[in-house]
């Protein structure tokens, strides 16, 4: 069985404070869009976890096998599995990639050994996976709150084509929060982009979105600023880093701007991905 693991950007990330477990209260627009790892799941004599990525630890540190594991404990299962990753997805770049696979395999697990499970319990345990794993189970856009467990899923009626620009170097998720300070990075209103998305509102888009984790990540990897800076200057409507960084994403209905920064970006030595939200 193939399953595409779809990525994903967040269109707005309010990091609203610290909370005493010492995780941190957020509230997002978190969209999946057309850029997917394929994880092909078998069931086998005994478990074998591959990669086309050479040096990827494919261990119980990796989010595939810790899924696996969660699964087999919580219902019970005597099946064996052999889990091959594809990785179109860059590691560190704010997109999920690590999510959206453990995700994959939960959804896997569930269609292979037949297991009556409704979606939103399936989301609801996943979150024991990994913070982004249970709007990776969903793969729908979503206002998203908590700390990613809270998913309200609606409907996206506002077209427009994504293109995604990743510098060489990442940044930590965990380095990215501990650098955070509230009075001084961007606290966007989900609602409001919500709004946009649902009623076909583009050229609002950019007045309402933000990412309060673009603070800490522009301090560590200055390639950002300048992605950001180049793609703004090109004419692009929208643009923002994902997630905890580093990717960037630009939004337009140009095409031809579209196509020439693709190609521009891409001859700086920069991952490029041109997409689109996925839908339904």
């Amino acid at each position: 069985m193939k399953l595409k693991a779809y990525a994903k950007i967040n269109l707005s990330l309010d990091v609203k404070g610290k909370r005493k477990d010492g995780y941190h209260e957020l509230d997002m627009i978190m969209v999946p869009i057309d850029l997917y790892d394929l994880v092909n799941i078998e069931l086998a004599a005994e478990d074998r976890f591959t990669c086309n990525v050479e040096g990827l630890a494919m261990d119980s540190s990796n989010t595939v096998v810790k899924a696996v594991t969660l699964m087999r404990e919580v219902y019970h299962l005597d099946q064996k599995f052999h889990i091959h990753v594809e990785k179109n997805i860059p590691a560190q770049a704010g997109l999920a990639g690590g999510s959206s696979d453990g995700a994959a395999v939960m959804r896997g697990i569930q269609e292979l050994c037949k297991l009556d499970i409704p979606i939103e319990e399936l989301a609801m345990l996943s979150k024991q996976v990994g913070a982004d794993v249970p709007f990776c189970v969903m793969a729908k856009s979503a206002v998203v709150q908590g700390i990613g467990e809270y998913i309200t899923p609606f409907d996206v009626h506002c077209n427009f084509d994504i293109l995604l620009v990743k510098p060489p170097m990442g940044v930590s998720t965990q380095q990215a929060f501990s650098m955070l300070d509230f009075s001084k990075c961007a606290h966007p209103s989900s609602m409001a982009v919500r709004k946009c998305l649902e009623e076909d509102r583009f050229e609002e888009l950019a007045h309402c979105m933000g990412n309060s984790l673009e603070y800490s990540a522009f301090q560590l990897v200055s390639d950002i600023v300048k992605i950001k800076t180049e793609l703004s200057e090109a004419g692009f409507e929208v643009v923002l880093m994902s997630g905890s960084g580093s990717t960037v994403f630009a939004l337009t209905r140009d095409q031809a701007l579209l196509n020439t920064q693709a190609e521009k970006m891409k001859a700086k030595g920069y991952f490029v991905a041109k997409t689109k939200i996925v839908k339904g």
